[in-house]
């Protein structure tokens, strides 16, 4: 047996139990693995409150980190003592779990436990948005919402480094200088300005190339309007709400823009794209030009806890269950 948070019906931070599971050997393909550090993100409350519908019970998490206890039939890559990191569907909020082999990477030495669980979702989301959604240029101006969140401030440190020019929403003064010491060059304050006629005077009315929007329905289509004709917008989450079904002509209006909707499970689906992406990240962090910011941390037995201040958005950078 061992300890792991489940729902058992979708709803709040309540919802959260925290109980005895019992978990199988690892089977063929799996491998068993010892969590040191779980990382929580908006995924998790996604799941919890069943905007992302799950069978129940099943237990959240998306990213963690650990080391190998078990290996299951036909895995080879991996070996007892391995140390690891994943991101993968549900099942992280647990003190051990069976996880498929083609997930896991080996954490390179020079990266500690924190950090690799607060980096594997988050920074391989902040990867494919910057390298390969939209490849930020030296040069390119972005706007990108949330740049205190978990994702903002490692997104805003690699724009910086690519040598863009980054604008980032926040939403208090606190937030604004975390946000400036993780790569910003200008904050915004959305709840006492407006974004959208922030952007045009720092950006001299040119706008940007390319706006990185998690916030959703609180924040369109004022992004779009963000924007340089045949910029790129790019809708990676909703944490104030979807964004609701619009007519596409208004791209057209706005300027021949480009609007998408990329999800990380997607762009990870080939092991070789996977590897490829956390070579990248890994690199990018063991050069120092990106740091993975652990600034809160809670117990996996007060996950509830945790879920109430990421929703009353009282946590800022990573945040980290330990189990």
């Amino acid at each position: 047996m061992v300890k792991a948070i489940r729902v058992h019906k979708v709803g709040g931070p309540e919802a959260l139990s925290y109980e005895d599971v019992e978990l199988p050997a690892a089977g063929p393909g799996e491998v068993r693995v010892k969590h040191r550090a779980i990382g929580l993100n908006y995924i998790d409350v996604y799941d919890r409150s069943g905007v992302y519908p799950a069978q129940t019970p099943f237990i959240p998490g998306s990213e963690a980190s650990g080391d190998v206890v078990a290996v299951g039939e036909g895995v080879t890559e991996f070996k007892v003592g391995d140390r690891v990191a994943y991101t993968a569907r549900l099942g992280g909020y647990a003190e051990e779990r069976n996880v498929a082999a083609k997930v896991l990477v080996k954490l390179p030495d020079a990266i500690d436990y924190e950090t690799g669980a607060g980096m594997m979702l988050k920074g391989l989301t902040a990867q494919y948005l910057l390298r390969r959604t939209y490849k930020v240029q030296k040069g390119d101006t972005i706007l990108f919402h949330a740049a205190a969140g978990g994702v903002g401030m490692i997104a805003c440190q690699w724009a910086n480094h690519l040598g863009a020019t980054v604008i980032g929403t926040v939403g208090s003064a606190d937030k604004a200088k975390l946000a400036k010491d993780n790569g910003c060059h200008h904050t915004i304050l959305y709840r006492d300005e407006d974004f959208v006629a922030r952007v045009a005077e720092i950006t001299g009315g040119k706008k940007c190339q390319v706006v990185y929007d998690g916030v959703g329905k609180q924040t369109f289509p004022g992004s779009l309007d963000c924007l340089r004709p045949l910029g790129m917008f790019v809708s990676f989450g909703s944490s104030s709400g979807a964004i609701e079904a619009f007519n596409i002509g208004i791209l057209a209006q706005k300027g021949s823009l480009f609007a998408t909707r990329p999800t990380l499970f997607t762009y990870t689906a080939e092991r070789a794209d996977l590897l490829a992406m956390c070579d990248d990240l890994f690199a990018v962090i063991a050069s120092g030009a990106v740091k993975i910011p652990v600034t809160q941390r809670f117990a996996l037995k007060d996950a509830a806890e945790a879920h109430r201040a990421l929703e009353g958005r009282d946590t800022t950078g990573v945040t980290i269950l330990t189990p």
